[in-house]
């Protein structure tokens, strides 16, 4: 059971670590939002996983390739979407946008969305940990839940933890603040392109 935890724990810090359109995303809103709005993001994938184990254990591996392709496109486009809204508020200078009395809502549904869109939680499921998990609870029930556990939990902890970091960074003033949205964008703007770009391939 612990090497399960230890192996979900490992995979989970992977997850935060890795480049990718949830980190651009996250960037943006901890410099423009702050911390504390933007920290309930760190749940999203808690919400997001649902549909994407549940179907990578059931269907996926069935499924035609095309569906990972609407999926990729699909995820350009919202992330290319996100990117504009990013690209906006660099352009105001002042590094914040409006405040709106359901940001911290908002930006939980969009990180949501974000990590449901992204093909990485679907192959990395499908491919690498679904068999991993199934393999555990054949084993027992409780390998296949510490595996869960140590993964989400790394996840969450992790993913909180660069929220902080990034909200700390967007505190050293209007300029550090508005530069870490306009990084945020082009890194948006590249992850959007680059998934349209492998659907077109």
């Amino acid at each position: 059971m612990v090497s399960y935890l230890l192996l979900g724990a490992t995979f989970g810090f992977v997850a935060v670590v890795q480049p990718g359109p949830m980190q651009a995303y996250l960037l943006a809103q901890a410099a423009g939002h702050g911390t504390r709005r933007t920290l309930p993001a760190a749940f999203a994938p808690l919400l997001s996983d649902i549909p994407v184990v549940t179907l990578s254990l059931l269907l996926l591996s069935r499924l035609p390739a095309r569906f990972i392709l609407g999926l990729r496109a699909a995820g350009g486009a919202f992330v290319l979407y996100l990117a504009w809204q990013s690209f906006r508020a660099w352009r105001r200078r002042s590094g914040k946008s409006p405040s709106a009395p359901h940001t911290a809502a908002r930006g939980l549904f969009q990180a949501v969305a974000v990590n449901l869109l992204s093909p990485n939680p679907w192959i990395a499921w499908s491919l690498v940990l679904g068999p991993l998990l199934l393999k555990g609870w054949r084993e027992s029930p409780q390998s296949g839940v510490a595996m869960l556990a140590g993964f989400y939990g790394v996840m969450v902890a992790g993913t909180a933890a660069t929220i902080a970091l990034f909200g700390a960074a967007g505190k050293l003033g209007p300029g550090v603040s508005r530069a870490l949205i306009g990084v945020s964008a082009v890194a948006l703007m590249s992850f959007g392109c680059y998934l349209l770009w492998s659907v077109i391939r």
